[in-house]
């Protein structure tokens, strides 16, 4: 029954659903179950949402920890997050046929920070400790990787030769904290070198715009993403700066009717893995608690698209990844 409320509005933030890596890296999922049949393992989560995981789970993909715990010269796949050199050893040991599905803007990242570290310089990533983006990026060079997660990391930062410092970022972080970040790192070391944020996907950052101009206008903003997803917990972060209350939704079924319940204008984004399917769910199910106009923000369009590896080339029936749409 729908509660007896004034109609409110639903505002919905462009661009929504995949970003061009993960419609690649599912893709890649899909084609490989096809053309060679389940099952396909995939190590960790092939992108960071429940959704995509779970739907994959039951189309014959089975995700695991380590590739250690596949089955010796099984196909394989890496995740869109990037692996190290170690895990591809380990790989090489257990003669898994793998499938590389690194983003092509996190394997730019990797290619940067081995440049850099044949040059001489000792090498600031920009990042989450413990992300597997991260994990990735650090296990692709030979020499130490420094972390910094924040500004007061900076301080603590200890070099071999100030002259010699380069930086690369995380693909998936906030735009304003990692300005900030990069501010303190030249002031620290004057004669730093990098790119920025290039090196934040233009995914990222095209929802981190739409997000503030979100925040104007809405009372609550919802992002709609997983917990493991790092660009959607940034899309919180970036809205509760903006001065507006903000919450992360896994979906229709995680939402708390308190969140929505009094608003007069809903703003609606999502993680750049979230599937376009699970936010009109999200908003079906809030039309169902009180009745809801619905309207669009105009946002950025979004042409970018990553060729397959050529194994995966051959022509296939439909896929299963048009459910998820990328617009």
């Amino acid at each position: 029954m729908q509660d007896d409320v004034a109609q409110c509005r639903v505002i919905l933030a462009r661009p929504q659903g995949f970003c061009a890596g993960v419609v690649r890296a599912v893709e890649m999922v899909e084609r490989a179950l096809q053309m060679y049949g389940p099952p396909v393992y995939v190590r960790h989560e092939i992108v960071h949402n429940r959704h995509v995981v779970e739907r994959l789970k039951k189309l014959g993909a089975i995700f695991v920890d380590e590739v250690d715990d596949v089955p010796v010269g099984a196909l394989t796949l890496f995740s869109a997050h990037g692996v190290s050199r170690k895990v591809e050893e380990a790989a090489g040991r257990r003669n898994l046929d793998v499938v590389d599905a690194t983003c092509p803007l996190v394997r730019r990242v990797h290619r940067e920070a081995q440049n850099y570290a044949a040059r001489g310089y000792d090498v600031i990533l920009i990042g989450h400790n413990g992300h597997a983006e991260v994990e990735g990026t650090r296990g692709q060079v030979d020499s130490y990787v420094i972390v910094v997660e924040t500004v007061s990391d900076v301080a603590n930062v200890s070099v071999n030769d100030e002259s010699k410092v380069a930086f690369v970022t995380q693909t998936t972080l906030s735009v304003f904290d990692t300005g900030e970040i990069v501010a303190a790192l030249r002031k620290r070391f004057p004669a730093i070198v990098g790119p920025d944020t290039r090196d934040i996907c233009y995914a990222t950052q095209n929802r981190q715009m739409a997000v503030l101009e979100l925040a104007r206008i809405a009372d609550v903003v919802l992002v709609v993403g997983s917990p493991s997803s790092s660009n959607a917990s940034r899309l919180v972060e970036i809205a509760a700066s903006a001065g507006v209350e903000s919450h992360l939704v896994d979906g229709a079924d995680r939402l708390d009717p308190a969140w929505v319940r009094g608003r007069t204008a809903i703003g609606i984004t999502s993680g750049a893995s979230t599937p376009e399917s699970v936010v009109n769910d999200l908003v079906a199910h809030i039309g169902t608690l009180f009745p809801v106009t619905v309207d669009e923000l105009p946002g950025k369009k979004e042409n970018v698209h990553f060729r397959l590896p050529d194994r995966l080339l051959q022509p296939s029936r439909h896929l299963e990844a048009a459910a998820f749409p990328a617009e």
